[in-house]
């Protein structure tokens, strides 16, 4: 062979070999979830022999060519059932294997109670989460029907665009809301109801946690009865530096309000930087509810311009909510960069906004025989947030893991009503800057001891208006502003220290610390003549410790938890400076001397696993709330009444009263006795009442719901059956009491919310590797209920499908 020929072979050899060795070592197949599609991290592979074994990565990602052609390869997780397939079936299906997901998880659950990543076990508070297989299967088109889906929290609904999560007696401005380790509760979040959970858009939500209790020392004002803890989509990077570009589309259409649903995402990254994008819109005609069941709850009439006047005219299908429809759009831009294995920089745009949205329970108000508005609805109803963090991984003399988070927010949040034959248009606007760091470290201090600390500041700016418009010339007056027209500004800051110990000699974890919080508010009024308020500014600063001390002793197949915590929730601006008329012929008006309510909670948990086939779990809880913020009559000026927007109305505020106790419990439970089959169950029952004897308002009914579960390869179904105890009319508080409109009435004419049950179908059937179809028939009685404190019906029989797209 002579040398040209040498120089020619050579290189074609080498390049014909390297070929066969790519083809034959780098042969990789991922093993996925045959219902989310995702990539399943930690799945043992092996040969029937054992001989050779491998694990997949945290793309799902394992090396075929380990095993030979004539193997029969086992894949097993704790979370899955097993799989048996061989070399060549795995071949014909392009190397991509799916699992199906078992009902039981027996995986040590990883939660971020704490900011960072605990095994479930090491908990002392009772926590539930909600992972994106759940929101696939039930399609829930908003987040706060996500979380009355769960079963687990109690939601209550003024109109179609809203919904207020209920938690342990807890609501509005006594839960805490966290979107990606921001808190999102400001200084108007409302005592009431509070439907701004919907500014989340459900379909870019990756995992949300849900924190039973004040528990946690890492949060500090609010959290009375709980946190909501979500954590959105985030760029996912490639295993190479080379670009990869992956996202979804996902179609989804309901008959009850006519949904249609668009939301798409995209994902672009190599190795270290990664970008995200997502879009989501969401439009509901008027929800249409139930045809079966207490007539009282239809809606006969409503008011529309007729010749440039209003006139009430009758629903011809009073099945139908008139005006409850609205629109919703989201946006998410989110970057990644990994300087190193060490250090990983994140980056959010996070934007909401919806068309007017309708206050059903104001349209369907009745004064003096007559429906009392033309119009009442939420617009602009807008929130934008940016933030950026920066996590390190770096064992340092005082840390081994930081976290630091910057975020601005800016909410608008817009009232307008208009009076039944009134001419005159109200519009209120309040916009709030909202600029927040925090700072979070974790230390390993020894084998088995750990140390967290953390601080916080959080700045809020308010600025509130309002004016009248007369709809028929356009003319404009000033009115009174919903908050202080001088402006306010609220400033909160707190510190956390907290130990977690393992003990080595026996299964118990101990976890506790405190916390050192401050909040302060400043008020201005300008103009006090609308109502002749006796003072001009209103200044308040408050201090507190709170702590907490929890145990989870974990023997064999029992999860013993135990928690004893104290919280506190300083005043609001909402609460201390409001002028709003909080329900008929009672007007709220602002108390300077408002003092902060403190909260003394003991939590005990019992959960217990059969082997592999059931799970029991039981949690009780007690809580003495002290110097409770409640709404009770007061004087202005030495006046019981005053003239509120041209109606004579009772002078209320928010005072402190002297305390209040809250106690229930919560039960759960999984079984599994076959393969492929599975029953859940969920039962919650709160009782509360204040130094009065007075039942509080966020007191749910007792609720609960039974699933029965079969997911085998490609199809999961469920039958679930949701219900609800009634709530008559001794147990509703007070406030319940004066809006007998919302309720429906017993034989002594009193109001009262009655019991109700539903029974609804779902399913998922993965099509292929990259189509997932969903259906659902939900309320199939077409059942005409209204759940507890709602100011609109639930919808009746709903048709419900869906679709998404992998690429």
């Amino acid at each position: 062979m002579n040398r040209v020929t040498k120089h020619i072979i050579s290189p074609l050899f080498i390049l014909f070999y390297l070929l066969i060795s790519q083809n034959t070592i780098a042969q990789k197949a991922i093993v996925f979830d045959l219902q989310t599609d995702r990539p399943i991290s930690n799945v043992l592979v092996s040969n029937i022999s054992h001989s050779k074994t491998a694990l997949t990565n945290i793309f799902g990602n394992f090396n075929m060519s380990l095993f030979k052609k004539s193997d029969t390869l086992i894949f097993q997780h704790s979370s899955f059932f097993k799989k048996i397939i061989t070399y060549k079936e795995i071949k014909k299906n392009h190397f991509k294997i799916g699992l199906n997901e078992r009902f039981i998880n027996l995986q040590e659950v990883m939660i971020s109670a704490n900011k960072w990543k605990t095994v479930k076990n090491e908990i002392a508070n009772y926590i539930v989460t909600i992972p994106k297989k759940s929101i696939v299967l039930n399609m829930p088109p908003t987040t706060a029907d996500m979380l009355s889906d769960n079963n687990q929290i109690f939601v209550q609904k003024s109109q179609l665009g809203g919904g207020s999560p209920i938690i342990r007696g807890f609501a509005a401005n006594r839960i805490l809301l966290i979107v990606d380790g921001v808190r999102l509760n400001n200084a108007i979040y409302r005592s009431g109801n509070l439907q701004n959970i919907l500014q989340v858009d459900v379909n870019s939500i990756q995992n949300t946690e849900i924190i039973f209790g004040p528990g946690t020392n890492i949060y500090g004002s609010d959290a009375l009865g709980g946190v909501i803890d979500v954590q959105m989509i985030k760029p996912v990077l490639n295993i190479t530096p080379k670009w990869k570009t992956s996202g979804h589309t996902y179609i989804r259409a309901g008959t009850a309000a006519k949904e249609r649903t668009f939301h798409t995402d995209i994902n672009i990254a190599n190795n270290r930087l990664g970008f995200l994008s997502s879009f989501s819109i969401t439009h509901f005609d008027d929800l249409k509810m139930g045809t079966k069941g207490y007539p009282e709850l239809e809606q006969l009439q409503y008011v529309t311009r007729i010749k440039g006047k209003d006139t009430i005219v009758k629903n011809t299908n009073p099945n139908i909510q008139k005006f409850s429809g609205y629109t919703q759009r989201n946006f998410l831009q989110k970057i990644r960069y990994n300087f190193d294995d060490k250090s990983q920089l994140n980056a959010g745009f996070y934007f909401s906004n919806t068309s007017p949205v309708s206050r059903y329970d104001r349209l369907i108000q009745i004064s003096k025989g007559k429906l009392k508005y033309a119009q009442w609805d939420y617009s602009p109803q807008s929130w934008m947030m940016a933030n950026i963090s920066l996590k390190k991984f770096k064992i340092t003399r005082i840390w081994d893991k930081s976290l630091f988070n910057m975020s601005y927010q800016l909410i608008k949040e817009g009232r307008n009503d208009r009076k039944y034959q009134s001419n005159w248009l109200r519009k209120r606007l309040e916009k709030v800057n909202v600029l927040s760091f925090t700072a979070d470290f974790n230390k390993k201090l020894n084998h088995n001891k750990w140390l967290f600390y953390g601080i916080l500041i959080n700045f809020n700016n308010i600025f509130s208006s309002g004016i009248k418009q007369n709809i028929i010339t356009g003319e404009l007056k000033s009115t009174s502003s919903r908050y202080p027209d001088g402006g306010s500004q609220a400033f909160q800051s707190g510190a956390y220290i907290s130990i977690k110990k393992i003990f080595e000699n026996i299964p118990l974890t101990f976890i506790g610390g405190i916390r050192l919080s401050q909040a302060s508010l400043k008020s201005n009024f300008i103009d006090t003549s609308y109502y002749h308020l006796p003072f001009t500014k209103i200044k308040l600063n408050n201090n507190a410790i709170t702590g907490s001390v929890g145990i989870n002793y974990h023997p064999g197949t029992y999860n013993i938890r135990a928690n004893f915590s104290s919280g506190f929730r300083a005043p609001n601006l909402d609460d201390v400076a409001k002028v709003f008329d909080s329900e008929p012929g009672n007007v709220v008006v602002p108390n300077k001397n408002l003092k902060p309510e403190y909260i003394y909670n003991i939590g005990i948990g019992i959960q217990k696993n059969f082997k592999k086939w059931a799970e029991f779990e039981i949690n009780i809880f007690y809580s003495y709330l002290n110097n409770a913020m409640v709404r009770r009559n007061f004087n202005l000026n030495g006046q019981d009444s005053i003239y509120y927007d041209g109606t004579l109305s009772r002078v209320q505020a928010v005072v402190n009263t002297g305390w209040a106790t809250i106690y229930g419990f919560s039960a759960d439970i999984d079984i599994q006795p076959v393969p492929y089959f599975g029953l859940k169950g969920h039962l919650t029952f709160t009782k509360g009442s204040d130094d009065s004897g007075n039942s509080l308002r966020h007191i749910p009914p007792v609720f609960g719901a039974t699933d029965f579960y079969f997911e085998k390869d490609k199809l999961r179904l469920l039958i679930n059956i949701e219900f609800n105890g009634e709530v008559p009319y001794n147990q509703l508080a007070p406030s319940e009491r004066n809006k007998a409109y919302l309720y429906v009435l017993n034989k002594s004419g009193l109001p009262y919310s009655p019991s109700w049950v539903t029974y609804n179908f779902k399913g998922t059937y993965a099509l292929s590797n990259k189509f997932l179809l969903s259906f659902a028939i939900e309320n199939i009685t077409d059942y005409r209920y209204r759940p507890y404190s709602s100011g609109i019906s639930a919808p009746g029989r709903n048709f419900a499908a869906g679709l998404r797209y992998r690429f």
